[in-house]
């Protein structure tokens, strides 16, 4: 509805909502386009509301929770997805049965036990009292601790959003930065600096992100490309110290802190260190259920998932009194971040349900038929990057395109499959930057209320941008070099090539695995 305001001695004006009108534009226009060949045209309508979803994402007109819930209501009432009211509602509701929506939660009742028990002032005080004499070593402490944990931590919402976030968040009140606007004194820089540097160590590992786990065992499947951990951490290794040592000095000029240096809060910070005295019982509970989770997260992954190891430890903390239920019902942050998050896992998987996803998969490699190798390699990569975007989850994306991608690239003559099947997989951690919902970190960072809606989609493209062309400028050459991939196609010549059942897929091992003990 238009709004008309009066001032004093003034006619009332105009003023037209563009922001929430510009969502129901991009998907008036959309759904209004012809139907493109070979897809459904109920599967192009469901498009143009989902990217109406996105630009209200965006834009936010009302609240990000709101704009998923609006999207989710919609589809369910228009059966735009699934064809009866009983199986719509089913999937509208999925979303809420996503493990990695109840983990994004956990991590927020983390935060609140760390500030309510008073852990996260004390752990941020000396981190301040120990590094915060320059603002960027204190991105770079966020960046090492991250890293630490990376290879032993396959949830990257678990390390970052459970672990690295709620002491990262306990650092900016000490500077007088709270979310609004003090935000940029420093807090902003850092927990951007936090979720970017997750974004890198999820690739740097194989086990620093479920999905990569994943898609080695597509890989495997699909073409039979088998990465071990040694053939992944090699594989990625230019490209990722690159990253590493690059992002919190990228994020210190892309999104400057306005204090750069604190000489007189190190020494503050001590006193209060001093003044806070021993653990009290409550911080030492904290303490331990923290550790208990990581150590859990880090080696109980055969008989225990993250989710269920968060859900467990927040339990314990309401019957230890670290926290009580009514602590859990006033957060609305976390709340409003869960079904944000839920409406669009369900919103991202319509897009698979409807056929959308794999008809635009097959285009992708219809239209790189003919074209040369090398370009291929590109394009599938900066493609199977980019639209990310349409996903709230890089494990949907991993299930959903990876197979069609590489099944496809094994297809075409001369493309260099062991090439093709790393640097997708490369992509699943580096591509959680480009959007507040990219990664299950995503969410938490955006939630806190440090990072402006615009600056998160504005960063995103930059940085996202950035590591898109180091993965190709760096990546392509170097991940030939070591595979021994040649320009004419598989790879190196004492590799067995062999065909498998799947219609067009070409099995290659990988004579360098075979070498270094798989």
């Amino acid at each position: 509805m238009a709004a008309v305001t009066h001032a004093a001695g003034t006619p009332a004006r105009l003023h037209l909502p563009w922001k929430g009108l510009a969502p129901l534009v991009a998907a008036a226009v959309i759904a209004l386009l012809p139907t493109p060949p070979g897809l459904a045209h109920s599967a192009w309508i469901y498009f143009a509301l989902f990217v109406g979803v996105i630009v209200g994402l965006i834009l936010e007109p009302i609240p990000a929770a709101a704009v998923g819930f609006i999207g989710i209501a919609l589809a369910v009432g228009l059966n735009l997805v699934e064809k009866t009211p009983a199986t719509s509602i089913q999937w509208g509701l999925s979303g809420f049965a996503n493990d990695t929506v109840w983990l994004i939660f956990a991590a927020y009742m983390f935060a609140e036990g760390y500030e309510k028990t008073g852990l996260g002032r004390r752990i941020a005080l000396a981190l301040v009292a120990g590094l915060g004499k320059k603002t960027l070593g204190l991105g770079y402490a966020v960046a090492l601790a991250d890293l630490v944990l990376a290879p032993f931590t396959p949830s990257n919402t678990a390390r970052s959003g459970g672990t690295i976030f709620p002491i990262v968040k306990n650092i900016p009140p000490l500077y007088g930065s709270e979310p609004g606007p003090t935000a940029k004194r420093i807090g902003s820089y850092l927990l951007y600096t936090a979720l970017a540097t997750t974004c890198v160590t999820s690739s740097m590992f194989l086990t620093a992100l479920a999905p990569n786990l994943l898609a080695g065992a597509i890989a495997a499947k699909a073409v039979g490309v088998h990465i071990s951990w040694m053939q992944w951490f090699v594989g990625f290794l230019p490209m990722g110290v690159l990253l590493f040592l690059a992002v919190p000095a990228l994020v210190y000029i892309l999104y400057p802190p306005e204090i750069k240096s604190g000489e007189a809060v190190v020494g503050w910070a001590r006193e209060e260190l001093t003044k806070m005295g021993k653990l009290t019982l409550n911080e030492l509970l904290m303490g331990l259920l923290a550790v208990a989770a990581l150590a859990l997260w880090i080696g109980g992954g055969a008989f225990i998932g993250a989710t269920a190891v968060a859900l467990l430890v927040v339990s314990s903390m309401i019957v230890l009194g670290v926290l009580t239920w009514s602590d859990l019902l006033a957060h609305k942050q976390a709340w409003g971040v869960l079904v944000w998050f839920a409406t669009l896992v369900a919103l991202a998987d319509g897009l698979n349900r409807v056929g959308f996803l794999p008809w635009f998969g097959k285009l992708t490699a219809g239209m790189l038929s003919g074209v040369s190798p090398a370009l291929v390699v590109l394009a599938l990569v900066a493609v199977f990057f980019l639209v990310h975007y349409l996903f709230a989850s890089v494990t949907a994306q991993a299930t959903a395109l990876l197979p069609v991608f590489i099944v496809s690239a094994a297809a075409l003559p001369g493309v260099p499959i062991v090439t093709v099947v790393l640097l997708l997989s490369f992509s699943l951690g580096l591509m959680g930057i480009i959007s507040p919902y990219a990664t299950g970190p995503s969410p938490i960072y955006f939630g806190s209320g440090y990072i402006k809606s615009g600056d998160f989609w504005r960063l995103g493209a930059i940085l996202g941008a950035i590591f898109l062309v180091v993965l190709l400028v760096i990546g392509v050459p170097y991940v030939n070099l070591v595979t021994g991939a040649r320009g004419s196609g598989r790879t190196n010549p004492d590799v067995n090539e062999h065909t498998f059942d799947a219609p067009g897929a070409i099995a290659v091992r990988l004579g360098w695995a075979d070498r270094a003990g798989r």
